[in-house]
């Protein structure tokens, strides 16, 4: 059974959340230390967490929620082209921008969406989640 997409809170909050720990774990003074994006997340604050989340948050929610509405089969992950991730990037980023400015916040950004879209959890299969009591 295909349902179409439409990202649950819970499946935004992982996909934020992996991409936040990417781009944490991406910097050079944790890539130094050898520490994997887990480990090196645990050693933030509450408040350096949010920080990232929230900045991150601004950039890749308003893209997600823009994204085309696909069929999702239970077990699978919705998947999305790179086109139709930077169509959608370069309709939000406007044209404010200089060409070669605006050019590398759309690379950036898409890669960006692409690695939260990476971390979404498989779809659940409505059914499943029932419970029956017998």
């Amino acid at each position: 059974m295909l349902d179409p997409m439409r990202f649950t809170e819970h499946e935004l909050t992982l996909a934020l959340t992996g991409a936040a720990k990417s781009v944490h774990g991406a910097r050079k003074d944790v890539r130094k230390r050898k520490l994997d994006p887990d480990a090196a997340w645990e050693e933030l604050s509450r408040y350096e967490r949010f920080q990232l989340l929230d900045a991150l948050g601004g950039q890749i929610l308003p893209v997600l929620v823009a994204l085309p509405d696909v069929d999702v089969a239970a077990g699978q992950r919705a998947s999305y082209s790179t086109d139709q991730v930077q169509r959608v990037v370069e309709e939000q980023v406007g044209d404010g921008l200089g060409r070669v400015r605006r050019a590398v916040v759309v690379k950036a950004r898409t890669v960006l969406v692409q690695t939260a879209l990476a971390h979404l959890p498989p779809r659940l299969d409505p059914d499943a989640l029932r419970h029956t009591e017998e």
